[in-house]
């Protein structure tokens, strides 16, 4: 499961819960200092959710009930282990709804779907219906197929995306570490059939900048998360939940487990002297160096060489070398726990060693500590 967060909140963290009949790890506006809206998340029975916001539903409708998505997300991990109890969820859920949005939904035992949502209906997607997602997985942006045609936002990120999940797939490598470094990091723009990663990977390190508006991760991009769930049978404990829990081109993506309980990498969770995650905040003080022109419409004018450069120093190109090694350790713990009973204070051992890894990362690399 992938999500690519556009929000007004560029402060994000993650937080665990233990307030319903599942435990859950959720991610937050660092400023909701109570969690009470998830935008994004895993349970304890396996089931996972993420949403994105529709445009062209609820047109019309002059409902005050609205902006309800986080809060419904919440009662979500709170009490749902399946599709199917998420699909009760939303039969039973009190009308109008103040939902617009497209929720995607995995659980442990192979289902994954998209339900395109309105205040009133909701409509499902089974990425395991041959018909509906041919080649298994299903898609959306910012605007709804049951929606009104022709509105909405986010149309060339969709044709991106498209793109690149048939190619991956094609080439049999649709996994977390291509949605987290290609897809999440992608610099291809297909109306004017331009690749920046792979043109600036050529040229020497300078004063270069492209318009980031239509990316997959732009401006406005706070944070992603990537779920990978695990095959029926196996147990949900073992649910990783990846996180780049600020600007995905300046964060580095961390595993959690809900196994893990309270104990989360202190790196990703809310630290009340600064009012947020020490990674956001290391992560947002590099992206203000992306996008240094701060007057008129400057936030839409990426310095790209900042990112990637034929030097190699780019903050993209050293984060993917620190994460390379995050997925090989991680990998090694995975194997170990689907052969035993997850241990818990193995996995605390092993957040305490990503917290020391980011923290050297982003202080000695690129020089900025969490103010």
């Amino acid at each position: 499961m992938w999500k690519v967060r556009d929000s007004d909140y560029a402060k994000n963290s993650l937080m665990y819960f233990n307030d319903g009949k599942y435990s859950y790890v959720g991610l937050i506006n660092s400023e909701d200092a109570e969690g009470k809206q998830i935008w994004g998340g895993s349970n304890s029975a396996g089931f996972s959710i993420m949403n994105s916001a529709s445009f062209n539903v609820n047109l019309g409708d002059t409902t005050s009930k609205k902006d309800l998505e986080g809060y419904f997300m919440r009662k979500a991990l709170q009490s749902c282990a399946t599709l199917e109890e998420f699909e009760e969820l939303l039969r039973n859920n009190p009308k109008p709804m103040g939902l617009a949005a497209h929720f995607g939904v995995i659980d442990a035992k192979g289902g994954a779907a998209f339900y395109e949502v309105n205040n009133y209906t909701f409509t499902k997607f089974d990425a395991n219906d041959p018909a509906v997602a041919p080649n298994g997985y299903v898609l959306r942006t910012n605007f709804s197929f049951t929606g009104k045609k022709d509105i909405g936002y986010g149309f060339v990120r969709y044709q991106t995306a498209q793109e690149l999940l048939f190619d991956a797939d094609g080439k049999g490598s649709l996994d977390y570490q291509t949605l987290i470094q290609k897809l999440s990091r992608c610099f291809r723009n297909p109306i004017i059939n331009r690749d920046y990663r792979a043109e600036y990977e050529k040229i020497p390190s300078g004063d270069y900048f492209v318009s980031s508006d239509d990316l997959i991760t732009r401006n406005g991009t706070t944070s992603a998360i990537i779920v990978h769930g695990v095959k029926p049978n196996e147990s949900p404990e073992l649910t990783t939940i990846w996180t780049m829990v600020g600007f995905p081109n300046t964060c580095i993506a961390l595993p959690t487990w809900v196994k893990g309980g309270q104990n989360l990498p202190k790196m990703l969770t809310r630290d009340s002297s600064i009012g947020n995650s020490p990674l956001n905040q290391l992560a947002l003080q590099l992206m203000e160096q992306c996008y240094p022109i701060k007057r008129s419409g400057g936030d839409r004018y990426l310095q790209i060489s900042k990112l990637i450069n034929l030097e190699k120093t780019g903050y993209v190109q050293k984060i993917e070398q620190v994460e390379n090694d995050i997925f090989r350790k991680t990998e090694e713990n995975l194997k170990a726990w689907r052969t035993k009973k997850v241990d818990e204070k193995e996995m605390v051992l092993f957040y305490q060693w990503l917290d020391n890894l980011v923290q050297k990362t982003y202080t000695t690399e690129f020089g900025v500590t969490e103010k």
